[in-house]
C-alpha cells in the first residue's frame, strides 16, 4: 500500500472471523449474523438485494428489514473509515468496496489462474488458512446452512489445491512435504492420490513399517465407511514394485533359482521351498496325453495360486521331461527342493493315479499314494484328483519344511525356516508354543519384512492370543489386525494374507467385512483349505449356518489331515447347533474334541453341545476335563470367545448349568 494512503483493512475469513486495521484487531460485535453478513458481502462478486439478505439470515423474525439495517450500522463501524467509506448501500443493494483491502478468502483464489503462482506464493497462500471458513460459526435456517456448506466446500477444495500444487513443486524427498501431505489428508481422508503421496514419500525415506502403519489404518477407515480399498491396495503394491526397480538399477539381486545356500559372510535370506510338477505319463492308450497335460497344468495352477512354494513354470518341466531326463535329475537341473511325478491309468469304471514327492537332494521318497476316482465324468474326475494332489503335496511339503526347521540351530534359521518353526510351535496350540511361535514368526519377518505368509502366521498368533483369552484381547485384536495388513502390503494376492487379516476383522465383530475378506482369499486360491474353514467358523456363528456347513466340508475334502481338523469339525457342529440340531452338533462336537491338538473352547463346545442334545453325563466328563486344564473355566469364558447372538448364548448358560459350565 502506498505511502499516506488510507490505513490497511484487512478482513480474515479462513479461520475466526477477524477484521484488523492497521494491523491492530478491531472487536466485533457478539454476532453471528454480524459475521455471515460480513463474509457474505466479500465473497460475493455483485451487489446483493436487501431480500436477498434478509432471505439468507432471518427467515422467521418480526421486522427482517429492520434487522438488516441494526447489522449493517455495526458493520459500517467496522469497515468505514473518517476518509472512506466502504459500504455502499442504496435503496435496494448493498456490497463492499474493497479496494485496497486485504482479504484472505480472495488471495487463495489465485490457485484458480491458468499459471499458478510459485513455489513460495503457495506457501504464502497455505499460511493463510487459520482453520475452516468462518471458524465454528455455525447459522441457523436452511439457506443459511446451504450457503456456509457450499462456502466451506469451496475453500476447502481451495486449499487442497494449493496443497497439491505446493507438493508438485516441492523436492520428492524433501521434508517439507511430509505437513502437507498430512494437512491434505486431514481435509480428505478418502481421497487416493492424498495417500498415493503419503505411501510414497514414507516410501523414499525407507520408513517402510510407518506407510504399513498409514495402509492398515487407513483399509480400517475405508471399511467402517463402506468404501473398498482395493485401488489403495493397488497404489501401494506400484509403488513397492517401483521401489524394488530403483533399489535393483544399484544394488541387483542374485539371479533366481539358485540352491538354498546363504553365504556364511551375509544374513540369511528367505527361500521358499521349491517344488517341479513333473508332466503326468500315461500308461494306456485309454488315457490321451492331453488329459494328463490338462491334469498337470490344472496342479501347477492350483500350486501357484497357494503362494506358499515356489513353483517352477510349465514350459521348463515339460522342457526337461521331453529330452528324457529322469525325475530326480530334472530336479537337481532346476535346483529346487522338491520333485513331483505321477502316472494315469484306467482301471475299469476307476481312473487312478500313481503320484510321489521327492526330495530332490537324498532322492527320499516323502510321500506316495495311489489316488482312485469315478472316470463316469472326467471333468468332475480330474478335479477331484487335482484337490487331492495340491491337498497332499503342499501338507507333506509343510510337514516336511516343519520337521527340518525343528531340527536347525534357531541361530542358523532364514526366513523359511524361522517360519516354518513358528508353525510348528503354532500346530500344538498351546500358550507357551503360541509364545514361542510367535517368536519364530517375529524373526521370520524380521529377516525378510516381504514374507507375507510369515506376516499371517504372527496375526494368527495374535488372534489365539485373544481367542484364548492368554493375553489382553482388545491389545491382541489390534497387534493381529496389524499383523494381517502388513501381511496384504507384502502379498495382497496371497490368500493367506486376506485369511489372517477375515480372522482379525471378526476379532473386532467386523463381520460382513470379515467374511468379504475371507471369500477373497478362497476366490484367489480355491483349493485353500483354511480359507474355507475360517469362513464356515464366522458363517456357523454370526452368518448363514447351511454356508458354513459347506464351507465345513469343503475345507476338509481339501485337507483331510489338516493341524486345524478340530476347529473344522467345531465349526460345523455350530452350525448345527445354531439350526437346532442338537444331536448332530453333538456327533460333530465330540470328533472335534477328540482330535489330539483340541483346545480348551474347542471342548467346550462339545460339553454344550453334549447337554443340548440330553447327553449331559458324556458333557460332564468332558468339563472334568476341562477343569483339570484351567478350574475356574465357565460359560463367560466361552462366550466371550466366540460371538453368538443373545438368544443363542441365553440357550448355552441353560446348557452350561447341566454340565458344571455355569
Amino acid at each position: 500500500m502506498k505511502p499516506g494512503s488510507t490505513p490497511a483493512l484487512e478482513i480474515l475469513l479462513l479461520g475466526p472471523v477477524e477484521v484488523r486495521r492497521d494491523g491492530i484487531s478491531l472487536a466485533l460485535a457478539r454476532s453471528r449474523k454480524l459475521r455471515a453478513l460480513l463474509a457474505i458481502l466479500v465473497t460475493e462478486a455483485r451487489p446483493l438485494s436487501r431480500r436477498r439478505l434478509c432471505d439468507l439470515l432471518w427467515d422467521r423474525p418480526n421486522d427482517p428489514r429492520a434487522e438488516l439495517r441494526w447489522h449493517l450500522s455495526k458493520l459500517r463501524q467496522i469497515v468505514d473509515a473518517p476518509d472512506r467509506q466502504r459500504l455502499i448501500a442504496d435503496e435496494d443493494e448493498i456490497s463492499l468496496d474493497l479496494d485496497g483491502c486485504v482479504v484472505d478468502a480472495l488471495q487463495v483464489m489465485e490457485i484458480e489462474q491458468n499459471h499458478p503462482p510459485a513455489a513460495d506464493r503457495l506457501n504464502e497462500l497455505s499460511k493463510l488458512f487459520r482453520g475452516q471458513f468462518l471458524g465454528e460459526l455455525t447459522l441457523s435456517g436452511p439457506l443459511a446452512e446451504q450457503w456456509l456448506t457450499a462456502q466451506r466446500r469451496k475453500y476447502t477444495a481451495c486449499q487442497i489445491s494449493i496443497i497439491k500444487a505446493l507438493v508438485a513443486r516441492l523436492p520428492k524427498r524433501s521434508d517439507e512435504v511430509a505437513p502437507h501431505l498430512e494437512l491434505w489428508l486431514d481435509l480428505a481422508p478418502f481421497d487416493l492420490e492424498a495417500h498415493r503421496h503419503l505411501l510414497g514419500h514414507l516410501a523414499g525415506h525407507g520408513r517402510i513399517a510407518e506407510a504399513g502403519l498409514h495402509l492398515a489404518t487407513t483399509e480400517r477407515l475405508f471399511m467402517d465407511e463402506g468404501i473398498p480399498a482395493v485401488e489403495l491396495r493397488q497404489i501401494w503394491s506400484t509403488i513397492k514394485a517401483e521401489r524394488v526397480r530403483t533399489s535393483s538399477a544399484t544394488d541387483p539381486s542374485p539371479a533366481l533359482g539358485m540352491d538354498r545356500t546363504t553365504n556364511e559372510t551375509s544374513p540369511p535370506a528367505m527361500t521358499r521351498a521349491a517344488l517341479a510338477m513333473m508332466p503326468f505319463t500315461v500308461r494306456d492308450s485309454k488315457i490321451g496325453k492331453g488329459i494328463a497335460d490338462g491334469l498337470t497344468h490344472d496342479v501347477i495352477t492350483r500350486l501357484a495360486k497357494l503362494r506358499s512354494l515356489s513353483i517352477i513354470a510349465r514350459g521348463s518341466v515339460y522342457a526337461l521331461a521331453a529330452l528324457g531326463i529322469p525325475d530326480t535329475e530334472a530336479g537337481r537341473r532346476l535346483k529346487v527342493d522338491y520333485v513331483a511325478s505321477g502316472s494315469l491309468h484306467r482301471v475299469g469304471p476307476i481312473l487312478r493315479l500313481d503320484i510321489e514327492l521327492t526330495e530332490t537332494r537324498s532322492e527320499r521318497i516323502v510321500w506316495a499314494e495311489t489316488c482312485d476316482v469315478p472316470a463316469d465324468d472326467m471333468l468332475e474326475a480330474l478335479d477331484a484328483l487335482g484337490n487331492r494332489i495340491v491337498a497332499a503335496l503342499t501338507g507333506e511339503i509343510e510337514q516336511a519344511e516343519r520337521n527340518r526347521a525343528i531340527l536347525r540351530a534357531p541361530s542358523s534359521l532364514d526366513a523359511w525356516g524361522a517360519h516354518h518353526r513358528g508353525l510348528w510351535h503354532m500346530y500344538r496350540f498351546t500358550k507357551e508354543n503360541n509364545a514361542r511361535a510367535q517368536h519364530f514368526f517375529d524373526l521370520a519377518v524380521t529377516l525378510d519384512p516381504t514374507f507375507s505368509r510369515a506376516h499371517a502366521g504372527l496375526s494368527f498368533t495374535h488372534w489365539q492370543n485373544a481367542f484364548q483369552n492368554w493375553s489382553d484381547p482388545g491389545r491382541e485384536a489390534e497387534l493381529a489386525y496389524v499383523a494381517a495388513a502388513q501381511s496384504l502390503l507384502a502379498d495382497e494376492q496371497d490368500p493367506a494374507a486376506h485369511w489372517a487379516m477375515g480372522r482379525a476383522l471378526w476379532l473386532r465383530k467386523q463381520h460382513g467385512q470379515a467374511v468379504a475378506e475371507l471369500r477373497e482369499s478362497v476366490n484367489l486360491s480355491p483349493n485353500f483349505a483354511l480359507g474355507h474353514y475360517s469362513l464356515a467358523f464366522v458363517e456357523s456363528q454370526t452368518g448363514d449356518p447351511t454356508e458354513a456347513i459347506k464351507a465345513s466340508d469343503r475345507s476338509r475334502m481339501l485337507s483331510p489331515y489338516d493341524p486345524l481338523m478340530f476347529g473344522m469339525l467345531g465349526s460345523r457342529a455350530i452350525a448345527h447347533l445354531r439350526l437346532g440340531q442338537f444331536e448332530e452338533a453333538a456327533d460333530w462336537a465330540t470328533q472335534a474334541a477328540a482330535r489330539p491338538n483340541a483346545h480348551i473352547n474347542i471342548l467346550g463346545i462339545a460339553a454344550l453341545c453334549l447337554a443340548l442334545a440330553d447327553r449331559a453325563p458324556e458333557g460332564l466328563v468332558l468339563a472334568a476335563s476341562i477343569h483339570a486344564t484351567q478350574p475356574r473355566y465357565g460359560i463367560d469364558d466361552f462366550l466371550s470367545a466366540f460371538h453368538f447372538s443373545p438368544s443363542k448364548a441365553t440357550l448355552l448358560r441353560a446348557a452350561a448349568a447341566q454340565v458344571a459350565l455355569a
